[in-house]
């Protein structure tokens, strides 16, 4: 029986893009905390890796995001690549 409430406070920005990908999924936000809640505990722990970035990916992220350096692929320009 579903008795337990959860309250939490997040960013209203990140609780509106969160839910529009939600709904695009067919999900609301309830089931997808119990969708993550019940993989913790079937992983025993969070379910996937978490890990602080070193030195180097930190600044390719952060150029990245600023746009440096970045190219743009289409899927199959991609895949010709790799041959």
């Amino acid at each position: 029986m579903k008795n337990a409430i959860i309250n939490a406070r997040i960013e209203s920005d990140l609780k509106g893009d969160v839910e529009s990908i939600l709904k695009q999924l067919g999900l609301s936000a309830t089931q997808a905390i119990t969708l993550f809640y019940q993989q913790i505990k079937h992983h025993n722990g969070i379910p996937f890796e978490i890990k602080i970035p070193n030195k180097e990916t930190q600044k390719v992220i952060d150029e990245s995001r600023k746009g440096i350096d970045v190219e743009a692929f289409s899927f199959d320009e991609l895949i010709a690549h790799e041959d």
